[in-house]
């Protein structure tokens, strides 16, 4: 920018993008000093170098403020996890679920695990049939993004939020406001999420 370019001339572009042509740096530099503004360097690798006249302090204000936005209306996917046992107290599963459901009216996808030990392992059905009744249970808010795979002493299923459900969970985060959740039975007000939580209940 301005005096650091070392280029002996450059391919010059107005304020308005205009093509003013091959100019000398000097030239340029003089050109940018007249109308109280920068001589930025745009494309440092072309040949000649190509330099545009502008307000380098409000550019770099106005980029700022785009990537901010941007990020602001960039949906990130959150993905929380869940973790189950085969044989869970239906109390625990119950809780299970309302985390699930809770997680799925934020928005964000859910990776539900169960987790088999011993003799568990050689009945996997149990799993598939777990999985199977809490994906048909939460029908209307998600749906099966991935199906239930075993993964070494674990069984695996990626719950995703219906476009709907999400929509609604932008909605509400956009206007200062907290997803719904499903209460813990026997609470009144809410408490801070659990991102996992393991059941050791048989």
């Amino acid at each position: 920018m301005n005096e650091q370019i070392r280029a002996r001339e450059v391919r010059l572009v107005g304020p308005e993008g205009e093509q003013v042509g091959i100019v000398p740096v000097e030239r340029a530099l003089q050109l940018a000093a007249d109308v109280d503004l920068d001589l930025v360097e745009v494309a440092p690798m072309a040949r000649p170098p190509v330099c545009k006249l502008m307000d380098f302090g409000k550019f770099k204000y106005e980029s700022a403020l785009k990537a901010r936005e941007a990020r602001r209306n960039q949906q990130q996917t959150v993905i929380k996890e869940m973790k189950l046992r085969p044989k869970i107290d239906p109390h625990d599963y119950e809780t299970k679920k309302g985390h699930v459901v809770r997680f799925l009216k934020a928005g964000d996808k859910v990776k539900v695990t169960i987790m088999f030990r011993g003799r568990e392992q050689s009945r996997p059905e149990l799993g598939f049939r777990l999985l199977r009744r809490l994906s048909e249970e939460i029908s209307e808010l998600g749906f099966v993004e991935a199906s239930p795979k075993q993964d070494g002493r674990n069984m695996i299923m990626v719950l995703a939020p219906h476009r709907a459900t999400k929509a609604a969970a932008v909605a509400a985060t956009a206007a200062g406001a907290k997803p719904a959740r499903e209460p813990r039975e026997g609470e009144g007000t809410e408490v801070p999420p659990a991102e996992s939580v393991e059941t050791t209940a048989q």
